[in-house]
């Protein structure tokens, strides 16, 4: 596919931009993105990816990477870090209909919409979810470690330089903390999803044979966030465009307890009253305490979003041999939202992902258990009326501050709407269940000039390499 890429430094070189002439980022979204990265903290230009768009919950556009010097901002990315993404392979043909009718069916058992107020956490397991990450979910439902080893970060963010456990227990408030006891795993509706795709063309076959990825294969690909804890921390540490009503109502007694009548000084209550309840983009600093405590409370989300995905991935796996008679496997699981200190131009730096993902190709994971020939594989889903696509990152992927983007809706909306893309020409279609239960409807799929245009500048910027392409028969959402 031939897409004509632009990468330009936009307003006197404020933004790296990846962007073409059929899908050029919007000017708005970019004045938008320069009001909330003003100061002086920044590593390097904010980076703009494609399917740069703004969701009315978010501070910021989306499909943004934001390298911040000596400070964080946690408002750069999601209210909730770590959600994210993750592909499993089958090793069963395509399901009889009857077949998904029944594994849909257990879906909705096990994670039911609206949820439940179902503890499945006692308070211990909870600070060790956060605490341990992946680890604790290994223990907990029997993953091994080549699965672990196919986890971004394999799971879990070291604490110990922030206080450790023994902090972590002091530092997560006891509401928090019993509201982080309901519902570990889950899917839930809106853009999060749970499809069943068929590998229809493989576009790279060494890599694809390194990651076990075959034609005509089954897989599974889920998008979900990061469980309560997430939540509950990021709206602790600032305070956030959007909310439920309950819970304004908690932070609105929560924050001022936990983070005022604990301060001790009044600059200290000045400098929190400026981090936590302002609006916009704050930077706290990363060092003295205050920063170690934000950082602390970043790795805390970061770890129990990765053991709530791990959780809801042994769910999948177990009812995936259940109802399709097939055993599952972990290609990769990562994010789209976080906050990681990494090296940008050889100084450490904060990099805060705000729906994109982290792309590290083999030459920065030399030495890693599962992605050290092939880098670490990268999800660019569609739509569930479109083609998706498994990727690993291209050595271009450092210009990007190493990131993608996670998915391609806007662009694909956007063709539509402008008569730029129809109907697919070999007229597939998607069965779409519903969480009440309702009869599956078959929705007809667009073709994939949308999904190919997000893909075709990826590529064309060397920040990509495609390895196999999806097609989706039945959604969850």
């Amino acid at each position: 596919m031939k897409v004509d890429v632009l990468t330009r430094q936009d307003r006197d070189g404020q933004f790296t931009v990846f962007d073409s002439t059929s899908a050029p980022a919007d000017g708005q979204l970019l004045e938008r993105l320069g009001e909330g990265t003003q100061g002086a903290d920044l590593a390097a230009p904010p980076v703009v990816l494609p399917d740069f768009c703004h969701k009315a919950k978010s501070e910021l556009p989306s499909s943004i990477a934001v390298a911040t010097s000596g400070a964080i901002r946690p408002t750069l990315t999601d209210a909730a870090l770590n959600c994210g993404m993750t592909l499993l392979t089958l090793d069963t043909g395509r399901p009889p209909r009857p077949a998904v009718d029944d594994f849909y069916r257990r879906v909705r058992e096990r994670f039911p919409s609206p949820p439940t107020w179902r503890r499945d956490l006692t308070a211990a397991e909870v600070l060790a979810a956060a605490t341990l990450g992946a680890d604790f979910a290994a223990a907990r439902y029997g993953l091994d470690a080549a699965e672990l080893d196919r986890i971004e970060e394999r799971g879990r963010l070291d604490i110990e330089a922030y206080g450790g456990a023994r902090r972590a227990q002091r530092e997560l408030p006891w509401l928090v903390v019993q509201l982080s006891r309901l519902r570990f795993g889950g899917i839930g509706p809106s853009t999060h999803f749970l499809e069943l795709q068929e590998v229809e063309e493989i576009l790279d076959p060494a890599v694809a044979a390194r990651l076990g990825i075959q034609a005509g294969q089954v897989t599974i690909q889920f998008h979900n966030g990061g469980g309560v804890l997430t939540g509950q921390l990021g709206a602790l540490y600032a305070r956030r465009k959007s909310a439920s009503r309950m819970l304004r109502a908690e932070m609105s007694v929560l924050k001022p307890l936990f983070h005022l009548a604990r301060s001790g000084s009044r600059a200290q209550v000045e400098r929190r009253l400026s981090a936590y309840f302002t609006d916009g983009c704050p930077s706290i600093p990363a060092d003295g305490d205050d920063g170690r405590r934000a950082l602390l409370a970043t790795r805390l989300a970061m770890n129990y979003g990765f053991a709530y995905r791990m959780a809801t991935y042994a769910a999948l796996r177990a009812i995936a041999g259940s109802s399709l008679g097939a055993a599952a496997r972990l290609v990769v699981d990562s994010p789209h939202n976080s906050i990681y200190e990494e090296e940008v131009g050889g100084t450490p730096a904060y990099v805060h992902r705000h729906n994109s993902c982290r792309a590290y190709p083999a030459t920065v994971l030399a030495g890693h258990p599962a992605f050290a020939e092939t880098g670490q594989p990268l999800l660019l889903p569609g739509t569930n009326r479109t083609s998706s696509y498994l990727c690993v990152p291209a050595d271009g992927a450092s210009r990007s501050l190493y990131t993608a983007c996670h998915g391609t809706g806007s662009i694909i909306s956007d063709f539509q709407r402008t008569g730029r893309s129809g109907p697919d020409p070999q007229g597939h279609a998607t069965a779409r269940y519903r969480y009440d239960g309702s009869s599956p409807v078959d929705v007809p799929h667009l073709d994939d000039l949308g999904v190919n245009e997000a893909l075709g500048i990826l590529a064309g910027h060397g920040l990509v390499r495609p390895v196999a392409r999806m097609r989706p028969f039945a959604v969850l959402t």
